[in-house]
């Protein structure tokens, strides 16, 4: 055997190409390797096994997390077997007319087919085999013709990533924690022949497959990627998981792959501060409005939230105030992370104009006309319209802008075939979820709710069905 690292063995640590004949000896053999078990991966390993075929996922985590984790957990599908039971009409072809119209067109177009359709595949699975959803009532979010929300009924991300890996697991899936992928073994023919993988000791293990999904997320986690890539989001907030931190692109570079969509990210307008925590933009959609501390609105909120983080953070100190009344605070209430952010203090109640006005620390005057302008069937300045006032007492949460997870990366063909600069595929590299672009365009406007979601379950089960026919013709 001839191995040799295409980077600095200075950088131990670092994601590393190693250009071999074969993997080393005493490595185990699985027909697929899955990095990251996030959403893309779990989904992927549960097609897998349902086709017969064994697979290893390898989380950095002690369990498995991921940006998922910290999400709604909500899975935008169309024509699932819940929208038709519910009598929610309903296609891929419109789904897809709303993931491009919200990007301007400038989604991957095979992607943008290939992920509507395959979205609805995944959630009818995940359903058979237990996998509890509903499909969110009154409200929309931004750029949905109709209500396609999959949600867990705990309404949470964590929820169902619990879900997730306990049916990949019981179908005979391995989730191996604390496993870093550091390396990538691959042949002259640009062959992956395995991985190497760090445990919590430090030593390193490997293992030998005949394919590889990468899902090990994007590279909101890495700082000097994200100021190289991302320079307007360069000082953000990252409200991410600290897995995102590159690997997939830095292994693309060193393989010649070509990277697309790297401008595109989703972008939050509402993280709470300082408490930390995710208000949904639900509230927004159904009447709040984001007021800065001079008392003006500044955007309109029912654009959507990714692009409202750039919006917020362009504001005096980088912060706002969402406002709103009872009614849209019982609404408010429904979501956990909500519960959990007024736990902690981050709900303030002004019984007036004055009050609100003294919490937020502007003009009365300024806030009272911001406040007069909101009304039913008026259409303002900044082109939203209303669909009701909001009315003494008021409730105010303070918000900053933060960068959620990216969604640019490895460009990929409709199978989720990981492409060389030339455009040829790499035999048996495949990438979905964040290591891969996404159905979001180039800029953070382009991110329709629950792309990212859309990405890694459409995404991985897409992969996980190019990965079995690899493995089968092997």
């Amino acid at each position: 055997m001839n191995a040799s690292p295409l980077t600095s063995s200075s950088a131990a640590r670092a994601p590393r190409i190693v250009r071999a004949q074969q993997m080393t000896a005493e490595a185990p053999h699985v027909p697929v390797v899955i990095v990251g078990a996030g959403a893309c991966g779990l989904t992927a390993s549960v097609r897998l096994r349902d086709a017969g075929i064994d697979c290893v996922l390898l989380e950095r985590d002690s369990t498995a997390s991921g940006s998922t984790a910290l999400s709604s957990g909500f899975i935008p599908a169309a024509g699932t077997r819940l929208q038709k039971s519910l009598g929610i009409e309903d296609s891929a072809e419109l789904f897809a007319k709303d993931i491009q119209a919200k990007a301007h067109g400038d989604a991957a177009p095979h992607l943008v087919q290939a992920y509507s359709h395959a979205v609805a595949e995944a959630i009818d699975s995940l359903e058979a085999h237990g996998i509890v959803f509903e499909v969110l009532d009154g409200f929309l979010y931004p750029g949905h013709g109709v209500r396609r929300m999959h949600a867990l009924p705990e309404r949470t991300g964590a929820a169902l990533m619990a879900r997730l890996e306990s049916t990949a697991s019981a179908l005979g899936a391995d989730v191996l924690g604390e496993s870093v992928v550091r390396e990538l073994w691959m042949n002259a023919d640009d062959r992956v022949l395995g991985v190497g993988y760090q445990r919590p000791d430090g030593s390193m293990e490997h293992l030998a497959c005949d394919v590889l999904i990468l899902a090990c997320n994007g590279f909101g986690g890495n700082p000097d990627m994200v100021r190289e890539l991302l320079p307007e989001m360069g000082q953000a907030l990252f409200s991410g998981h600290v897995g995102n931190d590159g690997s997939a692109i830095v292994w693309g570079r060193a393989l010649g792959a070509r990277l697309a969509d790297l401008g595109g990210y989703q972008g939050h307008g509402s993280w709470v501060t300082p408490q930390g925590a995710l208000m949904s933009w639900a509230v927004m959609m159904e009447g709040a409005v984001q007021i800065n501390t001079q008392g003006r609105r500044f955007h309109d909120e029912t654009q959507g939230y990714s692009e409202a983080a750039v919006h917020v953070l362009a504001q005096p100190g980088g912060v706002a105030f969402n406002v709103f009344d009872a009614p849209l605070l019982a609404m408010a209430r429904t979501f956990p992370d909500f519960a959990e952010a007024e736990g902690a203090g981050a709900l303030k109640l002004a019984s007036n104009a004055q009050a609100l006005a003294d919490l937020i620390g502007c003009d009365l005057a300024t806030l009272q006309q911001t406040l007069a302008d909101i009304r039913p069937g008026a259409t303002d300045a900044l082109g939203r319209r209303f669909k009701r006032s909001l009315n003494a007492p008021y409730y105010a949460v303070k918000v900053t802008g933060a960068l959620f997870h990216t969604q640019g990366g490895l460009d990929i063909d409709a199978q989720c075939r990981v492409l060389k600069t030339d455009g040829t595929a790499l035999p048996n590299l495949l990438a979905a979820g964040g290591a891969a672009r996404g159905v979001s365009g180039n800029a953070v406007w382009g991110y329709l709710s629950g792309n990212g979601l859309l990405s890694a379950v459409g995404g991985g089960w897409v992969a996980a069905g190019t990965a079995a026919a690899q493995v089968a013709s092997a």
